[in-house]
């Protein structure tokens, strides 16, 4: 038995998904394998399968979204599932209920799987405490986003064929960005060496328990990395004053050529979108097909979700009694 096979056959012995943090290099590890397949499978023309026909899915989203959303509609869909998205806009969440309430009401309703996405930190936990079926996290305040780090990684590792030992810096809205946090979790597990750049005002002030090299100038930051991984300015989080000017942030922050040209020659581009162009990165540059792996990782998100689904119902966990 090869050593891949011998990781596909291990356990998954999680019942949600709702970090990257506690994950194992070896849960990690069946998790990418398993996308890798599903990266050919979607590009056949017969997309479908029939792994969960018959189950439901819920996408559950109290912040909007295109990409996440989307992808976990696509994946159920190849999968064979039913798939409900719901309006929160026009759901009993705008009239006032409260979420304890919410999962009572969908409990009642017996999917097998919820997705959700939530905008205060640690709420997706407190739902999967109350409902029978397996819930992934896509994407919990400041917290996690622990799809969106698969699926950077399995980005990663198909163009560069491992993750351990590349050096990787995150750069941008650290403070904010739960896509940051699931990332340096599942990097440090994975054997690599992580920097996060930033200016102060946008870091957590206890960030260096985080295992990372912490810098705030991007020619220091990015020398020698293999991966420039740029955050969005979630402006939309911000109280207060964190940056002076979106001009000024760009200015020191922002990715260019001339900024990129100390890290390897051969260094890839990454974002999770959606990008703020001119703000966060130079528009030449996330076009640069030759560098940017942008679409990439848009089109690595269906895989791993697609992973993820299957994973959970092949564990017995889809479905079954508590």
């Amino acid at each position: 038995m090869t050593e891949k096979t011998a990781r596909s056959n291990l356990a998954f012995p999680h019942r949600h998904l709702l970090g990257i943090e506690g994950l194992s290099p070896d849960e990690i590890t069946l998790l990418l394998d398993l996308s890798e397949a599903y990266v050919e499978q979607n590009r056949l023309e017969d997309k479908k399968k029939s792994t969960l026909r018959g189950r439901t899915l819920i996408n559950l989203f109290f912040e909007t979204s295109t990409r996440t959303r989307t992808s976990f509609e696509l994946a159920g869909k190849r999968l064979g599932a039913d798939v409900i998205n719901m309006s929160i806009a026009t759901s009993s969440i705008k009239k006032g209920e409260t979420l304890l309430d919410t999962a009572i009401t969908l409990n009642a309703m017996h999917p097998d799987v919820l997705v959700v996405r939530h905008p205060y930190s640690g709420a997706v936990k407190l739902l999967s405490e109350k409902v029978n079926c397996a819930v992934i996290n896509g994407g919990d305040g400041s917290h996690e986003h622990p799809t969106q780090a698969l699926l950077d990684a399995l980005t990663i590792r198909r163009r560069l064929g491992r993750l351990s030992k590349l050096t990787v810096a995150i750069c941008g809205d650290v403070l904010h960005s739960r896509v940051a946090r699931s990332n340096i979790h599942l990097l440090n597990t994975m054997g690599a060496h992580v920097r996060v750049v930033a200016p102060p005002t946008l870091l957590p002030a206890s960030i260096g328990r985080l295992g990372v090299e912490v810098f705030h100038d991007m020619r220091e930051g990015l020398r020698g990395c293999d991966i420039v991984m740029m955050l969005r300015l979630q402006t939309e989080r911000m109280k207060g004053s964190f940056v002076p000017s979106i001009r000024e942030y760009f200015h020191f922050f922002g990715l260019d050529y001339d900024k990129l040209s100390v890290a390897k020659e051969d260094a890839l581009i990454m974002h999770p979108g959606p990008m703020n162009r001119g703000i966060e990165i130079d528009s030449e540059l996330a076009d640069d097909v030759g560098r940017s792996v942008i679409q990439e990782q848009v089109e690595m998100g269906v895989a791993v979700r697609m992973a993820c689904l299957e994973t959970l119902a092949s564990n017995g966990v889809v479905g079954s009694a508590r």
